[in-house]
């Protein structure tokens, strides 16, 4: 099975993450070494909860609740402030035994993760 055909439904879902949200204009700013080392890192404070078909991933300082495939919270754990973005590909590979490294996928992910207000 090609990286992409094993990614495609984990990315489609990060991709189609349902918000139900009341905005409060709060926004994160990195502090830390490990979110100005350029590595990704989640915000603080997630509440993270299994569902039936994922995760459900509450943000309570936005009042923000994230649907996300296991794929998905994998990379957002992954997002610790230690590991680069190269390194999160290569986890991703070794975690579903992938022939090929999903680099597109994951970069894509977190984009959306970002956008998602996820990531610092």
């Amino acid at each position: 099975m090609s990286a992409r055909a094993a990614l495609d439904q984990p990315q489609r879902d990060v991709l189609e993450s349902e918000h139900l949200t009341r905005e409060t204009g709060q926004h994160q700013n990195p502090t830390s070494a490990e979110a100005r080392s350029g590595n990704p890192r989640h915000v603080d404070d997630l509440d993270m909860s299994p569902s039936d078909d994922g995760y459900i991933i509450y943000q309570p300082d936005r009042d923000r609740v994230h649907f996300l495939n296991p794929t998905a919270v994998l990379i957002l754990e992954l997002c610790n402030g230690e590991n680069s973005p190269e390194q999160i590909v290569d986890l991703v590979k070794q975690a579903y035994s992938l022939p090929a490294a999903p680099v597109t996928e994951v970069h894509e992910a977190l984009k959306q993760l970002k956008a998602d207000c996820l990531l610092l």
